[in-house]
């Protein structure tokens, strides 16, 4: 019995090492583990992007097409409105501008009212202008129509035609005046000619 108990024992001895062999290594591998869990792994190429678009950058401002902006972090996000933005008027191209004056349109009938009489015209005349220089531009010397460039009193189309009757044209009413009777002589032979075309056709 003794004999037999001792050629047993280097076999026991050997396989005790073998468990204990085996333990420590699997220990081994599990505290590498814990350690670092990522130890030994190959990252992909995928993994640095990954993380810098889900945890790598705090806040993240987006710009879209249309009205709003959206701005995104790890908390949440928010829409915000863009500013608006205010283009500046079409330029007309031409490069003049009606000047800054005061007009005074019942000088400028008094003055209208001595012009009519000097050409032999009478009061019924002189009412007939009235109505056709109130229809097209309330009798003020600085009257601009920005769509067809028509000015002054009698809407002189440019205005500048009626530099002919006077340097200052764009402010004086009584070179205004002048001007346009001319041309209403010219053309209709009297203002009560002229205005009943221009209720016909709607000009003159």
């Amino acid at each position: 019995m003794g004999q037999v108990s001792q050629s047993r024992r280097p076999g026991r001895v050997k396989q005790a090492a073998t468990v204990v062999l085996a333990f420590t290594a699997s220990v081994g591998f599990v505290g590498v583990n814990l350690v670092d869990p990522f130890a030994g792994a190959t990252a992909s190429s995928n993994i640095a992007a990954d993380r810098d678009r889900f945890g790598g950058a705090e806040v993240q401002a987006v710009d879209v097409d249309g009205e709003y902006s959206i701005t995104v972090s790890k908390e949440g996000y928010v829409v915000e409105k863009k500013p608006e933005v205010t283009l500046a008027p079409a330029s007309t191209g031409s490069g003049w501008a009606p000047p800054a004056i005061t007009p005074d349109p019942g000088s400028a009938q008094a003055y209208a009212a001595g012009a009519v009489a000097a050409r032999g015209w009478g009061a019924a005349e002189f009412d007939c202008l009235v109505a056709l220089w109130s229809k097209e531009s309330g009798w003020r010397v600085n009257a601009y129509n920005a769509s067809s460039g028509a000015y002054g009193i009698p809407q002189s189309l440019p205005g500048s035609k009626m530099a002919t009757a006077g340097a200052d044209w764009e402010t004086n009413a009584a070179t205004q005046i002048e001007w346009g009777l001319g041309y209403i002589q010219g053309r209709y032979e009297t203002p009560c000619g002229a205005w009943a075309h221009s209720q016909d056709v709607g000009w003159y």
